[in-house]
């Protein structure tokens, strides 16, 4: 398990990370298209025709299919026969089509269970928000559906500038009256942003899995060898002094998925001094509970880069 830090090593801007420099596939063009077929012609149609683009992925992403055998070697400790690398791509693409469904609020079309509600019920009862930290596995927007059934649960996205730009272009394309909050990091206004959104209630969701390879970061062992993760949404959470919960959009299969919640850290009774302990006491735990689950839903984590910054990764 993840429970060894190793160092806090800091990059330059020439060794960004592989996924920031890493060009978008497909176009919003072919988003808008599959809107329109999906949405009028139904979901089932909708998934037949992802099943094509997802093979197409599987056949000709070369760089995606190198790392992706290399996680899923680790976490499922024997060679990835081609089902399993076709599995997590058609995961990852029926994850991507119910996106367009959740944007344009469909929830009626998913099963949605959730595990440590009580632990959300209590928070949003406080009448002060918390921060979220998922990761790219299973699907954040699920959160969507799960606040529609939980009165006073609202969400806002805190990510990179560049990715917020995308997401944000995306959300549009997939659905011109969305108004999905996503607040762009990077600017002081943006942490004031944050601190505020935070006050009024609202909970931020931030992925905790990915670095941009300029920015410091906490080298802990997952699933076998030292991989990095991010400092800094962490140490946001504690300059906040704010609790974080750990939070996973699950994909079971068909339209069924499955949010869990968990706690991770509370920096609301922070001592001086303990700050940067209590951080990477959070990350580790943090990425014990993703290894958890990449273990016991192998086919939801969607890291298609080169994780652990190895030459093959082995």
């Amino acid at each position: 398990m993840a429970t060894k830090p190793v160092e806090l090593p800091r990059g330059s801007p020439a060794t960004r990370a592989e996924w920031a420099r890493s060009p978008e596939r497909g176009s919003l063009t072919l988003l808008r298209m599959m809107t329109f077929v999906s949405l009028r012609l139904g979901r089932p149609v909708g998934r037949f025709i992802l099943f094509f683009i997802a093979l197409y992925f599987f056949l000709f992403a070369p760089t995606a299919r190198r790392h992706s055998i290399v996680y899923l070697r680790r976490v499922l400790g024997r060679e990835p026969t081609p089902h399993d690398r076709f599995r997590q791509v058609a995961s990852f693409a029926s994850i991507i089509l119910d996106r367009l469904y959740l944007v344009n609020e469909r929830y009626d079309l998913f099963e949605v269970t959730v595990e440590g509600e009580e632990l959300m019920r209590e928070r949003v009862e406080s009448g002060t928000g918390a921060f979220l930290m998922g990761a790219h596995f299973g699907s954040f927007e699920v959160m969507s559906a799960v606040g529609r059934q939980r009165p006073g649960l609202k969400v806002a996205m805190a990510m990179y500038e560049e990715n917020a730009r995308k997401v944000s272009a995306m959300f549009k394309a997939l659905n011109p009256a969305n108004k999905s909050e996503i607040i762009a990091l990077g600017h002081i206004e943006a942490m004031l942003r944050v601190r505020e959104r935070l006050e009024d209630g609202v909970f931020l969701g931030i992925l905790g899995d990915r670095t941009l390879g300029d920015e410091p970061g906490l080298l802990v062992d997952f699933l076998g060898k030292p991989a990095l993760f991010p400092l800094g949404p962490m140490r946001a959470a504690a300059v906040l002094r704010k609790p974080v919960f750990f939070m996973l959009g699950i994909y079971k299969g068909g339209n069924r998925y499955h949010a869990v919640f968990e706690k991770l850290a509370d920096f609301s009774e922070l001592r001086p001094g303990e700050r940067e302990a209590a951080v990477a006491a959070a990350i580790r735990k943090y990425a014990g509970l993703l290894e958890k689950y990449c273990h016991s839903e192998p086919y939801n984590w969607f890291n298609f880069f080169d994780f652990w910054r190895g030459p093959h990764g082995q």
